[in-house]
C-alpha cells in the first residue's frame, strides 16, 4: 500500500504549570535531565547546536536549533524536524503539542519512525509532567528499555 500523505508524529499533555516555567524546562539541560536525556551541552538557543547524551545508553545525537521564540516555541532539527508549541491557558497552565515530521526510508519504515517518535514523545511529556507538577523523577526513558542499558566501568 502506497503513504496518501507523509506520517508526523504528535504528541500533547496539558502541565499544570505556567509557560514560561514549562519552556524553560525543555530549553535548560539542567531541568531536562531529570525527565529526558542524562545531559547536554547547552541551553537551546536559535542558531546553535546541542550535544544531548543518554549514557545510560552511550549514545548522543547533535541537535541544530533552528528557532526558538521565549514561552512560545522550539524548533530543532534532530535529523528531521520536531517543533514544540506552547500554549498557555488562562489558569496557569500550559498546553504542550510535540510534532516530528521529515521521517525516511520506504512507506511502512516512515510509520514504524512516527508511531515510534510518538511514542517517546508521549513519555517524555509524561516525565516532564510528573517532574514539574509534582517533583517527581519517573525514570521512564531509563526504564523504557532496560535491557539495553550499557554497562559503565564493568
Amino acid at each position: 500500500m502506497e503513504l496518501q500523505s507523509e506520517p508526523i508524529a504528535r504528541a500533547e499533555m496539558l502541565i499544570r504549570r505556567p509557560a514560561a516555567e514549562v519552556f524553560e524546562a525543555f530549553v535548560d539541560p539542567a531541568i531536562t535531565r531529570w525527565f529526558w536525556f542524562t545531559r547536554g551541552s547547552a541551553r537551546l538557543t536559535e542558531g546553535a547546536v546541542v550535544a544531548w547524551h543518554w549514557d545510560i545508553y552511550g549514545v548522543s545525537a547533535a541537535v541544530a536549533v533552528k528557532a526558538v521564540e521565549q514561552n512560545r516555541r522550539i524548533l530543532i532539527a534532530w535529523p528531521t524536524p520536531v517543533e514544540w508549541i506552547f500554549t498557555p491557558r488562562s489558569d496557569d497552565t500550559t498546553f504542550v503539542s510535540i510534532t516530528a515530521s521529515g521521517f525516511v526510508g520506504s512507506g511502512d519504515e516512515k510509520v514504524a519512525k512516527a508511531i515510534d517518535a510518538m511514542g517517546g514523545f508521549s513519555l517524555l511529556l509524561a516525565g516532564c509532567k510528573a517532574f514539574l507538577e509534582r517533583g517527581v523523577e519517573l525514570n521512564l526513558v531509563a526504564d523504557h528499555h532496560p535491557d539495553a542499558h550499557v554497562k559503565i566501568g564493568g
